[in-house]
């Protein structure tokens, strides 16, 4: 069955203040002092409705998320919007396979901007500059850097599937598999039939020898790209290790 990819596209952010969780939910989640409560509530609010172990991944991340508002004694519009937020940076997460970690980041971002600086109707100051700060960390160190699992969890794994086929040119047209060999094949005041089966022969020989060459030119290119590809890699994963994702700025009204 084949699947389309979807390739990395960067999403524009906006006011998630009671789209996912409405006041009613609020207060359902609010009432909801146990784990198992809460997953209960939060599986009923958001639809989860996944096989293991994403089920339980998903709500594992939810309900992170309400035990963080709580401990920063955040209001019920705070909540509910950084729910929305962190919803919102996931689905951008597990939309394509290929890696988008810039684009989850970057509006990860623009959604905490939307929320933190008044300038109606783009945006609102919902959350101060300080809590602003403790949320983007808090984002980064619960689900940012750990992307990568949340992708393998949730997204299909992509495989390169490449075949050749072979098949005889005939003698139709300027460029034949006899072009190949080294020579016109000499005269002979032999039978039709035996000049016929040496034809064959030269043709099979000159056939393999193409067959050979292609191949081993495919397999240099296969290896050339999947250099490449090893060093793309290593190269994103550099600054990942090295923390530059890390948030160094205030977000600023």
């Amino acid at each position: 069955m084949e699947m389309k990819i979807k390739v990395p596209q960067a999403r524009k952010a906006k006011i998630m203040l009671w789209t996912h969780v409405s006041y009613h939910d609020m207060e359902e989640i609010d009432k909801s002092q146990s784990t198992p409560d809460l997953e209960s509530v939060l599986c009923s609010v958001f639809g989860v409705d996944l096989p293991e172990p994403k089920r339980g991944v998903l709500l594992e991340l939810y309900v992170q998320t309400v035990i963080f508002c709580r401990e920063q004694s955040f209001s019920k519009e705070q909540t509910s919007a950084l729910l929305s937020v962190i919803k919102s940076i996931h689905e951008v997460n597990i939309e394509t396979p290929l890696n988008n970690i810039e684009q989850c980041f970057t509006y990860c971002k623009e959604l905490l901007l939307c929320h933190s600086v008044r300038r109606p109707p783009f945006s609102i100051n919902l959350f101060s500059c300080e809590e602003a700060e403790c949320i983007l960390k808090y984002i980064h160190n619960s689900y940012i850097r750990h992307y990568k699992l949340y992708k393998y969890i949730f997204t299909p794994q992509v495989k390169l599937d490449l075949s050749l086929t072979y098949t005889v040119m005939k003698d139709s047209g300027p460029a034949t598999v006899e072009d190949f060999s080294a020579t016109e094949a000499p005269k002979t005041d032999m039978p039709s039939e035996t000049s016929i089966t040496e034809h064959e022969e030269a043709t099979v020989c000159s056939t393999s020898k193409l067959k050979a060459l292609i191949e081993r030119e495919v397999g240099q290119q296969m290896m050339l790209v999947s250099g490449q590809l090893d060093q793309k890699m290593k190269e994103i994963a550099v600054p990942q290790n090295n923390g530059s994702l890390q948030p160094k700025q205030k977000v600023k009204k």
